[in-house]
């Protein structure tokens, strides 16, 4: 479709949606004011999952309403689950600093590979620090948690079940380290695996990878009565080896299979997640975990709602609406114009790049004409089916990842979305602005926990 053809079709009526969003959208306080910005969504406090997206990796109001937001649902509504989307053993680092557990052996430097500033700056660092504030007079079963939902990890993910068998079966670390030492050469560029299989240059290490997670998952009894507490952690890094294993070698057919292999994972962490956390005995006391979670709203939206899905892609907001109905709350988040820490290209400098003002057949544009600063729209209730309704008209809607080409930006970053069957509600700025990346020196004081400066 041409982008005349685009602008011809979304343009209709247009004037009426911005007339119904005027009426709709709620204003907003500033999101640094966190305790008043997460007062507007004790709404959401009776779900089960409460997603958040973001239509960037790099723009500060974001984090700080992605903040807000989970303060409020930790606090107030029992939330005690934080799934990010991040590589599992750099969240665990963060893990066991806001939880106050001891550190883990060998642990590197959590968030060094590319994109380090998505996870490494200042607005995520004011959450965790609050929150190892909030769980320090709780008990550690009543701590909230922080998690990682990725899929990247392959390298760091062998070695951490490495550790672990070392410590409570020296014979099976042995085994375990032969089995995995298929994809040792792959640790420092997975994707080559990938490659060299494809090409026939090398043999696939499937059988390996899942033979190990088989066997881990065999001697459950045995590995928690020797080492309970990390048997959990563990399991979940040789899950993470079999589907990266699978992901590298996929991801050369096509972006399709890869994407839906990374979505279903990142859905099955937040399912065993939910598990643990929650537990027979906190299900039986009618205390079920609770979970918060922060992904671009690329996945946290309903991808049947997209283009992503009506060519075949899903992703772990379709997946819990699925599953959880209407005990999960899916909030994306748009915005008009400002700056974005990104990188031209993969694996390249991050800058600060100047955000292009929304096209005029896009959902961002729309919301850009009610003048709101910041707002949230719900249409949620049956009170607002004109919302709805009006929203339902397929539109143009923007996605940054951590790159950003705004020479190319319609077809790199726009897409086709019915925005009411794709989020529950949408939080609206209209200027953002980029993150801050933390300094590379570890400050003075912090415990040894300290996830971010060796």
């Amino acid at each position: 479709m041409s982008d005349v053809e685009t602008v011809s079709r979304a343009t209709v009526d247009l004037q009426g949606l911005v007339d119904i969003l005027k009426r709709s959208a709620e204003p907003l306080p500033n999101p640094a004011k966190q305790r008043e910005f997460g007062e507007f969504f004790d709404r959401f406090g009776d779900a089960r999952v409460v997603l958040l997206g973001e239509a960037t990796h790099g723009s500060r109001e974001f984090y700080q309403a992605r903040s807000a937001i989970t303060r409020r649902l930790i606090e107030h509504h029992g939330f005690n689950i934080v799934a990010v989307e991040a590589d599992w053993p750099d969240a665990a680092r963060i893990d066991n600093y806001v939880r106050h557990a001891a550190p883990r052996p060998n642990a590197q430097e959590a968030f060094t590979r590319f994109p380090t500033w998505m996870w490494r700056n200042e607005e995520v660092m004011e959450f965790i620090t609050w929150l190892r504030g909030h769980n320090e007079t709780r008990s550690p079963d009543k701590r909230a948690a922080f998690h990682g939902l990725d899929v990247y990890s392959l390298g760091t993910s062998v070695q951490a079940v490495l550790d672990y068998l070392d410590r409570v079966d020296p014979a099976g670390a042995a085994l375990a380290r032969s089995r995995y030492g298929c994809l040792t050469p792959w640790h420092e560029e997975p994707a080559a695996y990938g490659r060299a299989v494809l090409w026939g240059e090398d043999q696939s290490c499937e059988d390996e990878a899942a033979a190990q997670l088989a066997s881990l998952l065999e001697n459950r009894l045995t590995y928690m009565r020797e080492g309970g507490a990390d048997f959990f952690d563990a399991a979940q890094n040789a899950r993470i080896v079999r589907a990266a294993e699978q992901y590298y070698r996929v991801m050369y057919r096509g972006s399709r299979e890869s994407w839906n292999l990374r979505d279903r994972h990142m859905f099955d962490t937040l399912q065993s997640l939910l598990a643990h956390h929650g537990g027979a005995r906190g299900e039986k006391m009618g205390q079920k975990a609770k979970a918060v979670v922060w992904a671009h709203n690329s996945h946290i939206g309903n991808a049947a709602a997209t283009r992503m899905g009506w060519q075949g892609e899903f992703n772990i907001g379709e997946l819990c609406r699925t599953a959880y109905g209407q005990d999960a709350v899916l909030i994306g988040f748009g915005t008009d114009h400002g700056t974005v820490a990104a990188a031209d290209d993969w694996n390249g400098p991050m800058r600060v790049m100047n955000l292009r003002p929304s096209r005029q057949d896009s959902y961002e544009y729309a919301f850009k004409q009610t003048g709101r600063s910041c707002s949230l729209t719900d249409w949620r209730t049956p009170e607002r089916r004109e919302l709805a309704a009006a929203l339902s008209e397929p539109r143009l809607e923007r996605a940054i990842g951590v790159i950003y080409r705004p020479d190319t930006e319609r077809s790199s970053h726009y897409f086709d979305a019915v925005l009411a069957e794709q989020f529950d509600a949408y939080v609206w700025f209209d200027e953002t602005g980029a993150v801050t990346p933390l300094a590379a020196a570890r400050p003075a004081g912090v415990p040894e926990t300290y996830p971010f400066g060796v």
